[in-house]
């Protein structure tokens, strides 16, 4: 049947949290531990989607909640074909995040909402890029945690 296989049923984990704070990192352990288990998994985050799909959304408040609904369109895809779907993004609005639950729900597609939890001081020592720092002195906009939620 469309969205089983065998006795599972795809879903989607959603972890949000600030940048650094993990999700990318928990997101990918989890999809190669669930497919050491023999299950179809695929993690969603920044390099897959942003370089891609949504290579033409910037940063705004309408961008960010066009980016997040994309996701959540693919996430209930790849759901619904079974596999378990890992989507690691800041998400950090909680009306884009209920929207895509409802999707979910709508769809009747588990979904598991995660908060990545991580000190600002932690996600900033993990910070390659230096994305904080630029968004500090103002180079970078709309960061969230710093000019943005």
């Amino acid at each position: 049947a469309l969205g089983q296989r065998g006795a599972f049923r795809g879903s989607t984990v959603w972890l949000t949290g600030l940048s650094g704070a993990g999700k990318s990192t928990i997101g990918f352990a989890l999809e190669e531990y669930i497919v050491s288990k023999g299950l179809p998994a695929y993690c969603l985050d920044g390099d897959n989607i942003r370089c891609g799909l949504n290579k033409n959304l910037g940063f705004s408040d309408t961008d960010r909640a066009e980016n997040i609904r994309r996701i959540a369109e693919v996430a209930k895809l790849f759901a619904d074909a079974g596999l378990m779907c890992i989507v690691a993004f800041i998400s950090p609005y909680k009306e884009d995040r209920e929207c895509a639950r409802k999707l979910h729900e709508n769809a009747q597609i588990p979904f598991i909402e995660v908060f990545v939890n991580t000190p600002m001081s932690v996600c900033e020592q993990r910070d390659t890029k230096g994305l904080y720092e630029k968004a500090r002195q103002g180079l970078i906009t709309n960061f969230t945690g710093i000019d943005a939620p």
